[in-house]
Parts: C-alpha cells; sequence; structure tokens
C-alpha cells in the first residue's frame, strides 16, 4: 500500500498541465506534503507535446480578466476570481523563473521562444521533480471511496488500475473532460452532477462545390453565423477563414463551433452556415463597393478587379457562384448580377454536414457541474477534500491559449489550496 501515517499525503490523478501544474503548486507550496502524481498512460504531458503543431500555446497577451473571461463559452463567471489572482502575466513570469521565456506573436497567442512544446514538457517535468513530486506511469486510477479515520474527516481510498490501493487525504481530479474520463466517473460516483461531454473545437464538413480546389485559401477577416441566429447572439464569429479540402476551418469557425458546441451537438453538426467573406462590410456596403467599382472601372475586366482584396482563386469562384463571366467587363455587369455576387461575398449559405476534431486542439465542453465546486480552492462543494483543475471541470476556451491558461490557472489554485497555502 502506498501513502498511510505521516505526513500529508495528496494524490493528483492526471498527468496533463492541470494536474501537473497542481502538483508542483503543492509540493512547492507544503514542501513536507508526499505529492504523488498517477499518469495511466506511459506517457505524461501527451497533450502538451502535441498542442499547438507541436509548440505549445501556452497562452495569452491578453491579461485584462475581465477581457480574458469573454474567451470562454463556458466558465467565464466562475473563472473570473481565480485569474485575477493567477492569470496570463503570472504564467509568463512562472515560466520566466524556471528558465522558459515566452513570446507573443501578432494574434495574441504565446509561445516559448524555441518554438517547441518540448521545452514546456521539460520544464514541468523538472519543475515536478524538483519540488519532489512522485511520479508514477502507466498506474491510473480506477475507483475512489471514502473511508472513516480516527479523530479527524474522512479520507481517501483509491483503487488503482494494477488493482493495489493506496489512501490520501486529499484528491485532485485532473483527468480531462471527454467522454471516457475516469474522473467524471469517479466525480459522479461521489456526488457531482456531469454536464455530458461534447466536443467543442471542430472544423466544418461542407460539400460545396464553390469550395471544391480551393484548400488552402484564407481571408483574413471573415464572419460566420448559424443560419437564423440574429444579431447579438452568441452563434456568430468572426476572424480569419481558412478553406479545407473537407470544408471549413480557421480561427472564425473555431470559436463557433465552441461557442455553439452543445446546440450544434443537438442538431447532430447539420446545419446551414451563413457566411460573411468581406465583413465587417453588410450587404448593402458590399453592394455599395461593387457598384463604385464597376463606376471606377468600367471597363477593366471583373477578374482582375477585385475591391475586396480576396485570393484570386476564391473570387473567380465567387464570380461564377453568381453567374458572372471572369472575362465580362464591369460596364457589362448588370444590377442583378451585382446583387447576385453580393449576396455570395456577404450572406453566402453553405450546408455543414458534420465536424472533424481540430488536429491541434482537443477540447470538450462538459464535465463536473462548475456550481458544485468552490473556485477560491477549487474544492467539491459535496466531498470536502476533493479538488478539481482543467478539463474535468465544465469549461473550455476558444483557440488561443485560453484553454491551457485555465490548466495552469484551476491547477494553481487547487494546488495552494490542499498544501493549505490558499
Amino acid at each position: 500500500m502506498l501513502g498511510g501515517m505521516g505526513p500529508k499525503h495528496i494524490i493528483i490523478a492526471g498527468g496533463g498541465a492541470a494536474g501537473f501544474f497542481a502538483a508542483i503548486a503543492c509540493a512547492e507550496a507544503d514542501p513536507a506534503a508526499e505529492v504523488t502524481l498517477f499518469e495511466a498512460t506511459a506517457h505524461p504531458l501527451a497533450k502538451v507535446r502535441v498542442s499547438g503543431g507541436g509548440r505549445c500555446n501556452v497562452t495569452n497577451v491578453c491579461q485584462e480578466p475581465r477581457e480574458l473571461v469573454k474567451n470562454y463559452p463556458r466558465g467565464a463567471r466562475e473563472l473570473l476570481g481565480p485569474l485575477t489572482r493567477f492569470g496570463p502575466r503570472e504564467t509568463v513570469a512562472w515560466f520566466a523563473a524556471r528558465g522558459v521565456a515566452l513570446k507573443a506573436e501578432p494574434d495574441g497567442r504565446m509561445f516559448p521562444v524555441t518554438d517547441s512544446s518540448a521545452t514546456i514538457v521539460e520544464c514541468l517535468m523538472n519543475a515536478a521533480q524538483k519540488a519532489g513530486v512522485k511520479l508514477v506511469t502507466v498506474r491510473g486510477v480506477r475507483k475512489v471511496e471514502r473511508v472513516a479515520r480516527d479523530g479527524g474527516p474522512p479520507d481517501f481510498w483509491l483503487t488503482l488500475t494494477d488493482g493495489s490501493g493506496v489512501r490520501c487525504d486529499r484528491l485532485l481530479l485532473a483527468t480531462g473532460g471527454n467522454k471516457s474520463s475516469v474522473g467524471l466517473t469517479i466525480a459522479e460516483a461521489l456526488g457531482h452532477t456531469i454536464e455530458p461531454p461534447v466536443p467543442s473545437l471542430f472544423t466544418f464538413h461542407c460539400d460545396d462545390a464553390r469550395l471544391v480546389g480551393l484548400s488552402g485559401v484564407s481571408v483574413e477577416n471573415a464572419a460566420v453565423a448559424v443560419h437564423g441566429a440574429k444579431p447579438g447572439d452568441k452563434l456568430r464569429a468572426g476572424g480569419p477563414l481558412l478553406v479545407t479540402h473537407w470544408g471549413l476551418s480557421g480561427p472564425a469557425i473555431l470559436k463557433l463551433s465552441a461557442w455553439g458546441a452543445r446546440e450544434l451537438h443537438t442538431a447532430g453538426y447539420a446545419f446551414t452556415l451563413a457566411l460573411n467573406w468581406v465583413a465587417p462590410r453588410t450587404l448593402e456596403q458590399t453592394r455599395a463597393a461593387l457598384a463604385a467599382e464597376r463606376t471606377a472601372h468600367a471597363r477593366r475586366q471583373v477578374a482582375t478587379a477585385n475591391p475586396f482584396g480576396l485570393p484570386a482563386r476564391l473570387w473567380e469562384r465567387l464570380l461564377a457562384s453568381a453567374r458572372i463571366p471572369p472575362d465580362a467587363q464591369w460596364a457589362g455587369v448588370g444590377n442583378a448580377a451585382l446583387g447576385a455576387l453580393a449576396s455570395q461575398l456577404a450572406e453566402g449559405e453553405f450546408a455543414v454536414v458534420g465536424k472533424s476534431m481540430n488536429k491541434e486542439e482537443f477540447v470538450t465542453c462538459g464535465g463536473v457541474r462548475l456550481r458544485e465546486v468552490d473556485f477560491a480552492t477549487m474544492e467539491s462543494r459535496i466531498c470536502p477534500g476533493l479538488h478539481f483543475a482543467g478539463e474535468v471541470l465544465d469549461i473550455d476556451g476558444v483557440t488561443g491559449g485560453f484553454n491551457f491558461q485555465s490548466a495552469w490557472t484551476t491547477g494553481w489554485h487547487a494546488g495552494r489550496a490542499m498544501a493549505g497555502g490558499g
């Protein structure tokens, strides 16, 4: 049996970003504690290693908590306080203090200056070892029971995947948020409500002739919405958009998928996408810009006189969709054709017929219901001594470093609280 009498024994279930950060924070805050991290696979921090195309998008430059939480479709209100105490600024300082410098990119994402996720993995592994965290791999937590203890509150008896058992004073579940997460099963068995996990960041399948052959074409500022969403509804997003061989991707699509995760799951990932290639222009503004182009360049060919700076291949495809020959002159484009082109540009409709997970993100919404957790300590309001961090909670962010930030933030608070450091 591991553990037992003596120093406080704290166990972390799950060797990902949140679990490691919590283990390190706990061991550093209470060097006398026995902190053990159990990872069911042979590869701790596997998600960190492959994230961001192998670069690891550690956090985001946004440091104002009230602005930062706008990037969390679920968990914004609960994360506001924790991010005030440990947010991106503290994350950058934490890694810098351990020899890892981060850099900001124009879109706000922050990566290690090495552009290698191995730098982050090595930093976390070294920090855990230096703090005295005991890492156990190829052994996960399978079952948890509360057991009585003489003269004090109950503690936990854990059955591990190899059949062995271990007792601990405090337990952190940081096993991730997918539907196979053992942490969700354990949390439910200990009295928690689980919001059903569904994918949060994914790309859209579109079998549309307008997109065939355009794989790799990108637009810097598109606007997308689920058909029927009214202005101000959450099911709309904007930003860079990428055409892929299966449909549509890029930050605009990923943000929309995050905000609409539950609704799109309910719809079976079959819906109509409204797409504005020339945002923030409205339909009328787009038509006016086309009319002005016709007046100013009447004798130029429409294929070479593109007033919006769209990629040439995309522009030609939209012209064809509006039944305008590429060799036509602007003077020959009538009002009906001009209106049809404006509609293709500003109010295109695309049938979405499925999804694909974004390879750089493995994010779900769903998990432990947030009102059942004290976000000052990440401790259960239902089962004292039980803590949570990371995606096992019903928290998820859009792409851009926000999911890792919530892992660092919740892990830090949980670790400190388990150590008694607040």
